[in-house]
């Protein structure tokens, strides 16, 4: 209760912040998902909010009070991919957890959504500094976690001598499938391709 000259007033009650001051994360999550939608169907440069939206099932005011611009949703999204990260692989071996981790990776790269968005987005990239830090992030951070703590697995159990060189094992990890995944764009890997690549990969690491 508060007092003043008319005597005792009833306490205003304050009201709930309305739509606006809300983000619901349903939305939020629906918006993300149409935009990868939305790529993979006509790319970065015919990609609008109004597209967005539509496949999102929302208004263009609920896209807007998220991010400003469409760069701004798909840098956000693209760097979002780096923190969801691969499952780091545990056999056993260096050998067994690599193939584990290539048939991860040959999956999702071989997916249609994903080679339909990242060449597109790598395109782009040439032009915009900011997607390319984006796109940097996503690819490299991502596997390079899983990568190094299989490594570093390796390390501890003395399959290859401590201290090598980590760049150059991710370069070994991480190389052969996205070249042919996204740069010669391989829709069938060979009989065989994974368990030989994770022999060679495993048995070039040892020699690191």
């Amino acid at each position: 209760m508060t007092t003043n000259a008319d005597g005792p007033q009833p306490r205003s009650r304050r009201r709930t912040p309305a739509g606006a001051a809300v983000l619901r994360e349903d939305v939020t999550e629906a918006i993300r998902a149409a935009v990868f939608e939305e790529l993979a169907a006509v790319g970065y440069a015919r990609m609008s909010i109004e597209g967005i939206a539509r496949r999102a099932g929302v208004g263009k005011t609920a896209v807007y009070r998220r991010w400003r611009s469409k760069l701004h949703l798909v840098l956000d999204v693209v760097s979002a991919l780096a923190v969801q990260g691969l499952p780091v692989p545990d056999t056993g071996t260096l050998e067994g957890d690599l193939q584990v981790l290539f048939e991860v990776t040959s999956r999702l790269l071989r997916h249609p959504v994903a080679s339909q968005i990242i060449p597109d987005l790598q395109a782009e990239a040439a032009r915009s500094p900011e997607i390319a830090e984006a796109m940097q992030k996503a690819l490299r951070d991502g596997q390079e976690s899983v990568a190094l703590k299989v490594v570093a697995a390796a390390e501890r159990r003395g399959e290859v001598r401590r201290g090598l060189d980590d760049e150059l094992a991710l370069d070994l990890i991480s190389g052969p499938l996205y070249w042919r995944s996204v740069v010669i764009r391989t829709r069938k890997l060979p009989k065989g391709y994974l368990h030989a690549l994770a022999h060679a990969t495993a048995e070039a690491i040892k020699a690191l």
